[in-house]
């Protein structure tokens, strides 16, 4: 007999971040992974393979037709996103969509609209909130540690990119730009950290490409963001260096706090970190009890769903936090072309 306290998951999308997330649904108390949808015959077989009690379908139509399925992770290249989370919410299902949440500001109100009028959650995948890490960020700035948050820093030196099924990350069309595929997390970050401050009023941004016959594919890219009362944030990235490190420093009126994450991998299960921080006084090491890192997080993303599910818990990100990230993330962009600051509204 099925557990009906088990929340029912399907997955749509099973490349290597889909495993992941199967993984992650799998491992998770009170979530049950029902169905994988895959978009290839290899995807369904490696499925089925590492999944056997889950029914694998190569339509995700079929998979929104079951009965028991009541939440959807999607993940699938960014093009897709819109077509599929809307066919998700049109079936009655909650969803986990993972960023960015659509390549267009439109797609995105319609996404917002669609779960409005269904009675749906969407949940939008920024899983750094839920880091035993980068949460303990903001933990700290709401408990005033830096009394008034000033100035936010966010930087990643890492490996260049995976290519993806039929290599879809890069190619501009289907990935909608690279800005999108990870700063996109360290602009919701540096919002998440200013959220007393307000809201982002515009953006400044450069980039450039190691590639000369591809200057779209922008391996490096830096922004600063404007804040109400002088505070902003500086987003920084390159995919031109080696493994995966990513750095945030906070400075406020009283203090700063400055955390670190390092791996050979963006996935590793065995990195290495640390929060220090500073009270205008004295340095102290901050502990950090449970690993971190987006695996890790993952985690803690289905067992956040499940909660909002059975029990009405908030979500960690949801589709207004989505809209703002793309919304940052399309202005930079425009500020890359133009070389001017773009206003956001």
């Amino acid at each position: 007999m099925a557990d009906s306290s088990q929340v029912k998951f399907g997955l749509i999308g099973f490349g290597a971040w889909g495993r992941c997330h199967a993984e992650a649904i799998t491992q998770t108390g009170g979530a049950e992974l029902v169905a994988i949808a895959g978009r290839s015959a290899a995807s369904c077989d490696a499925a089925r393979e590492a999944f056997p009690r889950a029914t694998v379908v190569a339509d995700y139509r079929e998979l929104l037709s079951r009965a028991d399925v009541e939440v959807v992770a999607v993940v699938l290249p960014t093009y897709l996103h819109h077509e599929v989370a809307s066919a998700v919410l049109s079936a009655g299902k909650h969803l986990l969509l993972e960023k960015p949440m659509a390549p267009s500001l439109e797609q995105c109100d319609d996404l917002m609209a669609l779960a409005k009028q269904h009675d749906r959650l969407l949940a939008i995948g920024h899983e750094f909130r839920l880091s035993s890490l980068w949460g303990k960020l903001k933990e700290m700035i709401d408990a005033g540690y830096v009394g008034e948050p000033l100035y936010v820093l966010v930087e990643l030196s890492r490996r260049p990119y995976r290519q993806g099924a039929s290599g879809w990350r890069y190619d501009i069309s289907r990935v909608g730009s690279w800005i999108l595929e990870e700063p996109i997390h360290f602009f919701d970050l540096a919002r998440w950290y200013l959220t007393s401050v307000g809201k982002p009023q515009q953006v400044y941004a450069a980039a450039s490409s190691r590639q000369a016959d591809h200057p779209e594919l922008q391996d490096n890219f830096s922004a600063i963001v404007h804040f109400p009362k002088g505070a902003y944030a500086v987003i920084s990235q390159t995919l031109s260096a080696f493994e995966h490190h990513q750095t945030v420093k906070v400075t406020g009126t009283k203090g700063a706090l400055w955390a670190s994450w390092s791996g050979t991998m963006d996935r590793t299960r065995h990195p290495t970190f640390f929060l220090r921080a500073f009270d205008g006084d004295r340095v102290q090491e901050v502990p950090i009890e449970k690993i971190t890192g987006e695996v890790f997080e993952l985690e803690d993303q289905v067992a956040m769903l499940v909660r909002a599910i059975r029990e009405g818990a908030p979500l960690s990100a949801d589709a207004a936090d989505g809209r703002w990230s793309v919304a940052i993330c399309l202005a930079a962009a425009t500020s890359v072309e133009t070389g001017q600051r773009v206003p956001l509204t």
